[in-house]
């Protein structure tokens, strides 16, 4: 029950974000330029500072273990995609690339949310073990099963995400011990403090309700497998390895998010099926709210 009231906030964030977009205000671009604000400014901001001042009560390497090894786990199963009849190879690049993925702001904006400071400091354990190991799956996916040769390296593009360059900054300062200076601490206080109802009415604006309606069989099915797949794996190796409390929690929310938008640049960029990623995103942000509390319930994180 509370998470469900910890929800509701979130919930009515990501509504009216939603119902402005519907209203055109701000215009489409705007709410591009709010995305794109958060991604490479407002949310490395958050993440360095929470990770550069954050007592980790339980060691992140059980964490990240989870995670990945839900992510490889999920990579197999999007290599059997190959089975489904008559399926083109660039979509199984892309069923790859979905499985792996995750939306980064939502899991920050609601691990923030519920959990505080501890919250987003345990999300950015999640986020410098999972957006590298999505982005070489998702790249070596596309290789095998694209429609066009890679002719530049893009695991230099590891380098470049802002994401992961945060989470290196932040927790190379907690583990040197360092002390973040007053006045650069309260800089990114002060911009941070924007990211979480920024991101979540961007992925209120971003929403696609008629996205049920559009999918086929096919989106629908694989949707569900990544929803559904990617939090049971990595809960059930989480407790394996001994993760609890709020630790686990987050790991819940991080892996039963959706996959990741930009995930449709990259299918598109590299020769993946690009219209049905833009599908497979669409169902899942729609889908997600429904089995992200479900996920929490099945297995009493509620």
């Amino acid at each position: 029950m509370t998470f469900v009231l910890a929800l509701l906030p979130v919930i009515a964030i990501v509504s009216i974000g939603h119902f402005l977009a519907r209203r055109n205000s701000p215009p489409a671009e705007g709410w591009r330029a709010i995305e794109r604000l958060c991604y490479v400014l407002l949310f490395p901001c958050l993440i360095i500072r929470v990770l550069a001042n954050a007592p980790f009560e339980q060691s992140p390497w059980p964490i990240a273990a989870a995670l990945i090894g839900a992510q490889l786990l999920m990579t197999v199963a999007g290599h059997g995609a190959r089975l489904w009849p008559g399926i083109r190879r660039a979509t199984v690049g892309s069923i790859i690339q979905s499985n792996v993925r995750w939306n980064t702001f939502v899991a920050l904006s609601l691990a923030g949310t519920l959990y505080g400071e501890e919250g987003i400091a345990l999300t950015a354990v999640a986020a410098a073990a999972m957006i590298p190991t999505a982005n070489v799956i998702s790249i070596l996916g596309f290789s095998q099963y694209g429609d066009r040769e890679i002719k530049r390296h893009p695991f230099l593009e590891l380098f470049r995400n802002p994401l992961v360059l945060a989470c290196l900054i932040g927790g190379l300062i907690n583990a040197s011990g360092l002390v973040l200076p007053a006045v650069i601490d309260r800089v990114l206080e002060t911009l941070a403090a924007a990211a979480l109802a920024l991101g979540l009415l961007a992925a209120g604006a971003g929403l696609d309700l008629g996205a049920l309606r559009r999918s086929g069989v096919p989106t629908l099915c694989w949707s569900l497998v990544r929803l559904l797949g990617l939090p049971a794996l990595a809960i059930a190796s989480a407790r394996s390895l001994g993760v609890d409390g709020v630790s686990l929690a987050v790991i819940a929310i991080a892996a039963a998010t959706p996959t990741a938008t930009n995930g449709y640049i990259l299918a598109r960029q590299l020769g993946g099926d690009a219209p049905f990623m833009a599908n497979l995103i669409a169902t899942q942000t729609v889908l997600a709210a429904i089995t992200m509390p479900l996920v929490m319930w099945s297995f009493g994180l509620l």
